[in-house]
């Protein structure tokens, strides 16, 4: 995917962050949950009685706000430059990667961090750390 510098939006970018941080604060602080997409869809797929509500109206929030955004503007002219078994893959992937490392980024690096967990600092340095190498043997030592 490539950022199409000459029509980067710094003014919503900065409105989306502060959305999803008081959504994730909102979140702990009335419900007691963090706010990790990985944690909540990994609770639907095996539900505890009472659990299912707040975590269904999550899931339908991360599906309708782009949805309403798009009621509001256009949607951003992407471009993927990886085959679709590339991209199954590495989704595959990252889905193992929240399992061992008991959460995702949003779970460690937005929640976490902000509560001064260091095992999210941890977490979130190794999620980084790895995906930088990753970029760099890609592009830099396969040439791809």
């Amino acid at each position: 995917m490539t950022i199409a510098w000459t029509t980067f939006t710094p003014w919503a970018s900065l409105a989306g962050g502060l959305l999803v941080g008081a959504a994730a604060a909102m979140l702990i602080l009335f419900n007691g949950r963090v706010a990790g997409i990985s944690g909540i869809v990994g609770g639907l797929l095996r539900p505890a009685r009472g659990d299912i509500g707040w975590r269904v109206a999550f899931v339908a929030g991360l599906v309708a706000a782009p949805l309403a955004w798009l009621a509001f503007a256009a949607a951003p002219r992407l471009h993927v430059a990886a085959s679709t078994p590339v991209l199954i893959g590495a989704g595959l992937l990252v889905g193992v990667g929240t399992r061992l490392g008991s959460g995702c980024t949003s779970g460690h690096g937005v929640c976490g961090i902000s509560r001064g967990s260091l095992r999210s600092l941890a977490a979130t340095a190794s999620f980084m750390a790895a995906g930088f190498a990753v970029v760099f043997i890609v592009r830099h030592v396969l040439g791809s």
